[in-house]
């Protein structure tokens, strides 16, 4: 038997996209994952950026990648960190796309819900 992680009540599509944040994570081993889904329910998943012209955090990028493709709005948005909440730019970017009621799921590395706020 294999123990999932404590998630609370969050739905599929939720948990959805913190599983993507965490495979983005790990696959392009960097320190932060993310995914958002927007109005339409597409996703868009991105890991940090670290160029030295150009940074940004794995939920920006993220949140860019939608904007990028059209995306008029957020439903919600995930990102996978050791950090022990979301930043202000992250929700920031979130809240920009998103308006300041969409959530924002903050997981550890092993998947674990730590924190579920609002962009606001």
């Amino acid at each position: 038997m294999t123990l999932q992680p404590d998630h609370g009540d969050l739905g599929a599509e939720d948990l959805k996209i913190i599983t993507l944040a965490r495979s983005a994570r790990a696959r392009n081993g960097v320190p932060e994952g993310a995914a958002v889904r927007d109005e339409t329910g597409r996703t868009y998943v991105a890991g940090t950026v670290a160029l030295e012209s150009l940074k940004l955090s794995a939920l920006q990028t993220a949140v860019a990648m939608a904007v990028a493709s059209g995306a008029q709005s957020l439903e919600a948005a995930a990102v996978v960190s050791t950090a022990d909440a979301a930043s202000d730019e992250d929700r920031a970017a979130v809240r920009d796309l998103g308006g300041p009621d969409t959530p924002v799921l903050l997981a550890g590395p092993d998947g674990q819900l730590r924190a579920a706020v609002t962009a606001g």
